[in-house]
């Protein structure tokens, strides 16, 4: 029998606002306008699978890979909300999907870090981006910047232009879970380009885990505001970004606006009619 989901909202107090039925493909409106505390579930049949979620209408799908029977998303309120469109979340609308992915779509090469719907502390959803600093706390700065497909780096700040900021830390480290091993063959980085404000990094290392091996790779940082270009070809459940080289630059403000990470999930052993990617 096909795996299936369900989507609720919840108040603070936990109490269920709305629920779909269960199902491969839900929806769910909620017809009031969201409060603090309040969160979108999802309950999953059989955990260890991907699903697409949409956890807002305002937003683009993702594909994320789900490791409990129940996950949750905290409807983002005040300081959390800046790094949304004033439309996400907002009025008295709410429409809400989710649907089991088939493995065709699950293991097509497509970019494995992409996820808006990430926050910190997230458990059992991935990916999932974590740092060691991130300037003042603050959520224009936070890990999971990097991973919304926000690319607008003109500036700093809320929404558009929110980033990964180090805080003038040179020991900063991100790291990118991707929940299940993974054949990459590049990595891309987008550096915050507001010029003059900004610095900017000549250098970096990219290390993989959780594979066969643990590599780490040195890659060279341009000036640019367009992502960067790495080839590489590596398996791997975690990408890790660190020693980073600011230039000589005078500002001390470098930060990142995305990593994205492109290859294909690897598929576990008996799993049938599945093309792998190259």
């Amino acid at each position: 029998m096909r795996n299936q989901l369900s989507i609720k909202v919840y108040d603070s107090r936990g109490h269920t606002v709305a629920a779909s039925a269960a199902g491969a493909f839900v929806n769910l409106v909620c017809s009031r306008e969201y409060q603090p505390g309040d969160r979108i579930g999802m309950e999953i049949e059989h955990p260890g699978a991907f699903c697409e979620v949409r956890y807002d209408d305002s937003m683009p799908p993702a594909i994320v890979y789900v490791t409990e029977r129940s996950v949750s998303f905290p409807v983002p309120h005040g300081e959390q909300k800046l790094v949304y469109s004033p439309k996400s979340f907002a009025g008295t609308k709410h429409v809400t999907s989710a649907r089991i992915v088939d493995d065709r779509e699950a293991y097509a090469r497509r970019n494995l870090a992409f996820n808006p719907y990430g926050y910190a502390g997230a458990v059992g959803v991935y990916p999932h981006a974590s740092a060691n600093v991130e300037t003042r706390g603050e959520s224009v700065f936070a890990a999971r910047n990097t991973i919304d497909g926000i690319f607008a780096n003109a500036s700093h700040g809320e929404y558009p232009y929110q980033s990964w900021g180090i805080n003038r830390r040179s020991d900063a480290q991100l790291c990118l879970e991707l929940g299940v091993l993974c054949r990459i063959d590049e990595v891309r980085l987008t550096l915050r380009a507001d010029f003059p404000h900004d610095n900017y990094w000549t250098a970096a290392t990219l290390c993989f885990a959780g594979g066969a091996e643990a590599s780490e790779e040195m890659v060279a940082l341009q000036k640019l505001a367009e992502p960067q270009v790495f080839p590489v070809d590596v398996e791997a459940r975690e990408v890790t970004i660190k020693d980073l080289v600011m230039s000589s630059e005078p500002s001390p403000f470098p930060a990142l606006t995305q990593i994205e990470v492109w290859g294909c999930v690897i598929p576990e052993v008996g799993t049938e009619s599945v093309t792998r990617c190259n």
